[in-house]
């Protein structure tokens, strides 16, 4: 037993021996040279991959700045037409969004014209039924007249207001304007005649 022992010692002494002898001071020394190039600026990896892109089987394995480049390059111009792309869109947006802003702006002023159109039309209308009642109301008050004595109508159209007095003596004949204006104050009756005579005559 103890012969076998010191026979696999005898075996593994070469291989411990060449370990120590020759893998780890390699090793450390490698390491010794790299930390030294890295601390003085040397890019040791750039370096390392530029070696070994030259090795036929290895280059394949090995990313290349060049080949980093490429790509960057290929990525940049997918971007930028994504980006060109983008803006032409937007820049389409932004017209149709004018278009509609004026189409919005000349539908608010037509709409604004016809709420002018239409109180005008309104105004009108309430004006018309206006003075529609009002002259009504004048030839109601000149068959009153009518049925009145002379210096009773006399002396009511001498308190209404000129305009409105001229109005009822338009509806009167022209023997009732007579009787009436004989019983007014001379004055008054000459006045009212002379602006009855100037009112413009109807078709």
């Amino acid at each position: 037993m103890a012969k076998k022992t010191k026979t696999d010692t005898k075996k593994m002494n070469p291989f411990l021996w060449f370990l120590f002898a020759v893998i780890i001071p390699i090793g450390i020394t490698l390491a010794l040279v790299i930390i030294i190039l890295m601390a003085v600026g040397v890019d040791v990896g750039g370096w390392l991959k530029g070696k070994a892109a030259e090795v036929p089987v290895v280059s394949s394995f090995v990313d290349t700045e060049e080949d980093g480049n490429n790509a960057n390059n290929g990525d940049n111009k997918q971007l930028q037409s994504q980006i060109k792309n983008k803006d032409s869109e937007i820049e389409q947006l932004q017209k149709e969004l004018k278009d509609k802003e004026q189409t919005i702006q000349m539908l608010e002023q037509d709409m604004v014209k016809l709420q002018e159109r239409v109180k005008k039309q309104a105004t009108e209308q309430d004006e018309e039924k206006a003075n529609q009642e009002k002259e009504n109301t004048v030839k109601s008050m000149s068959t009153s007249f009518k049925e009145m004595d002379a210096e009773s109508a006399a002396q009511i159209l001498q308190q209404l207001e000129r305009e409105t007095a001229l109005k009822v003596l338009k509806e009167l004949n022209n023997k009732d304007r007579g009787r009436i204006l004989e019983a007014m104050d001379p004055n008054t009756a000459a006045q009212l005649t002379e602006q009855f005579l100037k009112m413009p005559k109807e078709n």
